[in-house]
Order: structure tokens, then C-alpha cells, then sequence
């Protein structure tokens, strides 16, 4: 990318936020753009233009834009039951695959997926998942991703990685996106580990991380190091390629600008009785939110916006409305703690961070561990608020309630 231009220097001032000043990132790398406009930069630790990032749940946008090019080619009904394509899941027979894939179900199994003993019970107990009530506050889950992997795979009559390189990554020009990364390119994936949690005074580590295979411990069970691509995790890309995914989207290579439209419609968010609201989702992906507070789009986006982030780092978001695209990609697994849960009755400054998640904390053996516990409440204030900046100020449309709720409905 530096072939083209220099690093902007705002947008690297805002990366230094997370790589230096907090250290939530031990490294990151980010793009915006509209039209002809376009800014870059990176930042810590092994990031490179040839730096292979962990995706994590931005797999599912993949899984959700490959669903909506077989429905958009007649390959696929998704108002037929998720049973009519997958008979080996024979508790969905009540479920359509347009609500699992717009969250609108909460599918759950009997056991947790990523603690079964070995590969084949942990694909016998996904096969045994199950409706559990329509979705409630938090309808976001990985659960329908990984049912919809073998509905496409269904639908289409190839693997799901296959699927995804000829209905996504070839026409989008995408070389670098991979389920099984090339043995000549696995130096360049960053390493996402150890990592550190405290889970209501359990202290946790993950000490065994291989470069290459998915950070995410159900799709390491079920994909690891092979090509059999999970639908919510297990995808590794460049920066360069998800900018290439944005720039596709934009210019209607991928899928028409009503299929784009049909994608972003709210399926779950609604006002709840204490006034709050459940989150707002669409296809597979997450929409803009009237909280901000809790919306994983950028403020300066329309409501025509649709994206998605990941656990290690990752957010990706395309506003067909406006021609924007945002796309930051980093690692904030590496030697940090990513999850604290109080006790009851504690609070984050309790364990010594500030209130924003932010600071350090002294594990056990005494190493002295930086913060990136709620790091996604950063990223409007410093990386998203940069590139409003740089790309100009746009149109803050918003939906009305009326159009939300008839969203959801349909």
C-alpha cells in the first residue's frame, strides 16, 4: 500500500492511541475511503503490508454476502426451512434460513461446541443445535453462522471456502484471503497469544497459540489448520484485500444495490419496556444503532450502513449511502488481558484499570499485562472520528423507528 501513497499522519496519530499510548493493540493497520479519497497507516509490533490478520467474526460478513449472491443467482431460498438444505440438523425444522440468518431466532446446542473432547463430537453436537425463542437483548451469536456454512455449502454444491473464493474473493480481486494459510505465507500471520482473562475471579490463560489457525476456540476445534472453512470464524486476509471487499461492494461488483439494501434491514433491534434497546442487526452483519454507545457503525455513516468486527481486533464497515468504507485490522490478543468479568460488586478500577477498560494489571507470575478489555468503546473517539476527518463530514441520516420496526417484522 506505501507502493501508492504515504501514511496519513492523522490516521496514524489515532493508531499510536492503541499501539502506544493505551497499548490495547500490540499492532494495527487501517484504511478509509470514499470515491478517489483514501488514507492509510500501521502501527506495532510485526504489522507490515504483508501482515496476514486473524478476521475472527468478520468471517460471518463473508458467510452473509455469499448467502446473498446464491439468492441473488436462484441457488438459494432462504424462505425454505434451514431442514430442506441441511435434513442432518433435524431440530431447525421449524427455523427459515432468512431468520437464522438475520439473528432472529437464538439457536442454541445442548453442549458448548468448543468443549467437546475432539472434531467429530463437536460437529455431532452443532448438528444437534436447536431454536431457543426468538433472539432477546443480545441477538448477536456464532451460532447461525456455523448452521449457515452448510446451508450454503448445501445450496451451492461446493465446500464453503470454495463458495466464498468464486462468489467473493475472485470477482472482488481478493489474492490474500485464505481458510488454510500457505506454509510460505504462515510467518506473516501475527501471533495471537498468550492471552489473559479474569472471568468472575478465575484467571485464565491461553498459552498455545499456532500462527495460522483461528484465535476463535470453536472454529480452532472445528477447522484448525485445514480449509474447511467455519461460518462465524477461521478467515485470515490482508488489509489490502478487505479494502478491495469494501471498494467491490461499493462499486456493485458483488451484489446489486437492493440486495446491499435488503442486507442492511434491522431484524432485531427494538425498544425494550425500561426503555433501552436490543441490538440491531441485519444479515450477518451489524447495523448503525440509535445509541451510538453501542453501534459498531461509524457515526458518519448512513443508515444504509452495514459492517461487522472481531474479537482480535478487527472492524469492518461499507456505507453504499454515502461511498464510504472503514477498515481497521490489528491484534489485541498478544501478552494482554482481553476479558475481565467482576465479582459482584466489583468494578473494573477494583482490579486497578480505569473505567474504559484501559491500564495495566499484575498476573500471577508478576508480569505486568496491558488492558484491551472493552476496546471496541475506543474506536468512535480515535479511529472512527479520524476518519471523518479526513474523508469530510457526511450526511448523519437515521431511520425512523416506524422503518426500524417494519425491518424487523419483515
Amino acid at each position: 500500500m506505501e507502493r501508492r501513497e504515504e501514511q496519513n499522519t492523522e490516521l496514524a496519530q489515532a493508531l499510536r492511541y492503541f499501539t502506544r499510548e493505551t497499548r490495547i493493540m500490540d499492532g494495527m493497520a487501517a484504511v478509509c475511503g470514499r470515491g478517489e479519497q483514501r488514507a492509510w497507516a500501521r502501527d506495532g509490533a510485526e504489522i507490515s503490508g504483508k501482515t496476514i490478520f486473524d478476521l475472527a467474526s468478520v468471517t460471518k460478513l463473508f458467510t452473509g454476502l455469499t448467502l446473498m449472491r446464491l439468492w441473488e443467482m436462484g441457488e438459494l431460498d432462504p424462505f425454505r426451512r434451514v431442514s430442506f438444505y441441511c435434513p442432518d440438523f433435524p431440530f431447525l425444522r421449524t427455523v427459515t434460513v432468512e431468520q437464522v440468518m438475520g439473528f432472529q431466532v437464538s439457536i442454541q446446542t445442548p453442549e458448548r461446541v468448543d468443549r467437546q473432547p475432539d472434531r467429530e463430537r463437536a460437529l455431532a453436537c452443532l448438528r444437534q443445535a436447536f431454536p431457543a425463542g426468538p433472539s432477546g437483548r443480545r441477538a448477536y451469536s456464532d451460532m447461525p453462522a456455523m448452521v449457515l456454512k452448510y446451508v450454503a455449502e448445501a445450496a451451492s454444491g461446493l465446500p464453503m471456502m470454495e463458495c466464498v473464493r468464486q462468489l467473493i474473493l475472485n470477482p472482488a480481486g481478493m489474492q490474500e484471503t485464505f481458510a488454510k494459510v500457505p506454509d510460505d505465507r504462515r510467518e506473516d500471520c501475527l501471533l495471537y497469544g498468550p492471552e489473559y482473562r479474569i472471568e468472575k475471579g478465575n484467571r485464565i490463560c491461553r498459552r498455545d497459540p499456532v500462527r495460522g489457525v483461528p484465535h476463535d476456540p470453536k472454529a480452532a476445534l472445528v477447522q484448525g489448520g485445514t480449509e474447511d472453512l467455519c461460518g462465524h470464524a477461521g478467515l485470515f486476509s490482508t488489509l489490502e484485500d478487505l479494502e478491495k471487499l469494501a471498494r467491490a461492494l461499493l462499486d456493485g461488483r458483488l451484489l446489486s444495490r437492493e440486495s446491499l439494501r435488503r442486507m442492511a434491514v434491522n431484524r432485531t433491534g427494538r425498544m425494550l419496556p425500561d426503555g433501552t434497546r436490543t441490538q440491531y442487526l441485519g444479515y450477518q452483519c451489524y447495523l448503525k444503532h440509535p445509541d451510538q454507545y453501542y453501534s459498531e457503525i461509524p457515526a458518519a455513516m448512513s443508515g444504509e450502513a452495514f459492517g461487522i468486527g472481531g474479537f482480535t481486533g478487527n472492524h469492518f464497515s461499507v456505507d453504499p449511502g454515502t461511498g464510504r468504507y472503514t477498515v481497521f485490522l490489528g491484534n489485541r490478543v498478544r501478552g494482554r488481558l482481553t476479558v475481565l468479568i467482576p465479582e459482584e460488586g466489583k468494578t473494573l478500577e477494583d482490579y486497578g484499570l480505569r473505567a474504559d477498560g484501559t491500564g495495566e494489571i499484575r498476573w500471577t507470575d508478576g508480569t505486568a499485562l496491558p488492558s484491551s478489555v472493552n476496546y471496541v468503546h475506543q474506536k468512535d473517539r480515535h479511529l472512527h472520528a479520524a476518519a471523518e476527518r479526513i474523508l469530510g463530514p457526511a450526511p448523519r441520516e437515521k431511520r425512523n423507528e416506524s422503518m426500524l420496526e417494519e425491518g424487523r417484522q419483515g
